[in-house]
């Protein structure tokens, strides 16, 4: 899934599989390209904020592959040069292409690890060695929780990333799913994510809610990804944007 993302993205870290997969899904449902490309501006607004507070050191968990406008290249972008980002994820393609292109970039780390298991991630030393948990962490977990199933427990999972950061750390959340019923193309979309190997969770405003746990969301809450302080000059919402809730919150 990390390599359809990149896809998505318009990125070059992916195989013929990965974009065969991706084609079906976008012949059935075209919008998933903007809503995709709104989720990773998302992304961008949240550790543009989370920086302009005075965050420094970001975890990204279930990062996939860290090209097109990931978080290294956000906070550099807005000048910070001091910034600490640690990049964990499970699929070892997705960590080897990781490693290779961050090879010569200061202040980052790639981690091989499953970010259902928040106690074995945060002991690994790459974590551990870059990552001062004395101060202020972001703990990101974008487009990946609703490939968490609810056996599997992804409120606690939340719950023990922000229980390792001290006040004034912060989760970055963002979740396929919607308060009414599938279209056509959406469920036949949906589908196919459904019987892939990493099939797809939709959740309601009020279950990704749930998620964050006694974190306080910032304003503007829990909103779509484009409706989350989007940029002065959005003049209207994407294509396909329904179809996802985002938040950041903090821990007090």
């Amino acid at each position: 899934m990390a390599r359809v993302y990149d896809y998505y993205l318009g990125g070059s870290h992916n195989f013929a599989a990965d974009r065969a997969f991706a084609e079906q899904v976008l012949k059935a449902m075209p919008s998933v390209v903007p809503l995709v490309r709104s989720n990773r501006a998302f992304l961008r607004r949240a550790v543009t904020t989370l920086a302009d507070l005075g965050v420094r050191q970001f975890l990204d968990l279930g990062s996939g592959i860290p090209t097109v406008g990931n978080v290294h290249e956000v906070l550099a972008d807005a000048g910070i040069t001091d910034a600490k980002v640690v990049y964990v994820d499970h699929d070892p393609v997705a960590v080897a292409h990781s490693r290779a292109i961050l090879a010569d970039v200061p202040g980052t780390a790639v981690v091989a690890g499953d970010l259902r298991d928040p106690a074995e991630v945060l002991a690994k030393p790459q974590v551990s060695g870059l990552i001062d948990f004395t101060r202020p962490v972001a703990f990101l977990l974008v487009a990946v929780l609703h490939f968490v199933p609810d056996e599997q427990h992804p409120a606690e999972i939340v719950a023990g990333y922000a229980a390792a950061g001290v006040p004034g750390s912060h989760v970055v959340l963002s979740h396929a799913g919607l308060d009414r019923e599938l279209t056509p193309a959406e469920a036949e979309a949906w589908e196919m994510y459904r019987k892939s190997p990493n099939p797809l969770i939709l959740r309601t405003r009020q279950e990704v809610e749930r998620l964050l746990g006694d974190l306080t969301p910032l304003e503007p809450g829990i909103v779509s990804p484009w409706e989350w302080r989007p940029e002065p000059d959005s003049a209207s919402v994407p294509e396909g944007d329904a179809l996802g809730f985002a938040a950041v919150a903090r821990k007090d």
